[in-house]
């Protein structure tokens, strides 16, 4: 990294809005993190004091829970400060956006990583019931979850290390609305192909890997489903399937998008990323854990204790 640097404060432009809409896009984006953070609370509440969650789907719910709280933290908090202060709102520092955009890749790769592993245990659980509780056992989900959390970090140090190892010293305005490796790019003072090549292929392999692995898995997910006797049987395990797949589609559309595009226009992918930064760790608590019957019946359990507490 160049301690010359010039530039030690970057200024963030924040989402392109008119700045009518400041206090309701404020309020809304408040209000969706805060849901967020409480919802996702809420199920690794649940599912560490119920002992009847305590498999291995729930296991990686619980990675995944833990994931979106923090990568919702990243990026949100920053933008409702530059949404709400009219001046000095935006600015990050050098440090700080190093910080950011290194955690925010974290992140958001192992989540990537984890929702391929969450396919994969849904493929053997509906495919091998039989055999899924030796399949997936305590020592296989810590290792698998272990993995993604350790290529999620090598990962995210790839691209920080080559985004500012670049010399930056003349604009510092970064057209999104926290730091990320195409705007700050378009920054710096000197070649950027090379980076920009080496970002297009290596998230390229990792979205388009992981995307077709989990279409694979529920292609196969389908196959058995198909072979399910009873109509409501399929009906709710395509019912599952449906939830999960929008959630992943909100997730890796908007960074195809956003990463694998040859032009980037720094407005449309400040709202596009929106998707998966603001809305997708929102959806996540809702469509995979707060619909399951499960969930629902440990909730109410709690509830239960709660309110016994309470009276006594």
């Amino acid at each position: 990294m160049w301690n010359a640097s010039l530039v030690t404060t970057f200024f963030l432009t924040g989402l392109p809005h008119a700045t009518t809409l400041d206090t309701t896009l404020f309020g809304l984006f408040l209000l969706i993190y805060v849901l967020t953070v409480l919802g996702n609370l809420l199920i690794l509440l649940v599912i560490r004091v119920d002992s009847n969650l305590h498999t291995p789907m729930y296991y990686f719910l619980t990675n995944l829970s833990f994931i979106d709280m923090w990568f919702s933290t990243v990026t949100v908090p920053k933008m409702l400060m530059t949404l709400i202060m009219s001046s000095g709102g935006g600015a990050i520092s050098f440090h700080s956006c190093v910080a950011q955009l290194y955690f925010f890749h974290f992140l958001g790769s192992t989540e990537c990583f984890l929702y391929t592993v969450m396919s994969y245990d849904r493929y053997l659980a509906i495919s091998y019931p039989l055999r899924y509780s030796s399949m997936m056992s305590g020592r296989t989900c810590a290792f698998l979850a272990a993995g993604t959390w350790l290529i999620g970090s090598l990962h995210s140090a790839l691209q920080t290390t080559l985004t500012f190892r670049l010399p930056y010293c003349g604009p510092n305005q970064i057209q999104h609305y926290f730091c990320d490796a195409p705007p700050i790019l378009k920054l710096a003072c000197a070649d950027t192909s090379v980076n920009e090549m080496v970002i297009f292929v290596n998230i390229g392999v990792v979205a388009s890997g992981c995307f077709l692995l989990i279409v694979l898995s529920y292609v196969s997910i389908v196959c058995s489903i198909l072979r399910i006797r009873t109509s409501e049987g399929r009906h709710r395990a395509f019912q599952t399937c449906a939830s999960h797949c929008i959630v992943v589609l909100c997730f890796f559309v908007p960074c195809v998008f956003i990463y694998l595009r040859p032009d980037s226009k720094d407005a449309v992918d400040g709202v596009v990323a929106v998707f998966y930064t603001v809305l997708t760790p929102l959806l996540n608590p809702a469509v995979y854990t707060l619909r399951n019957k499960e969930v629902k019946r440990a909730l109410l359990k709690l509830k239960g204790k709660f309110d016994h507490f309470q009276t006594e």
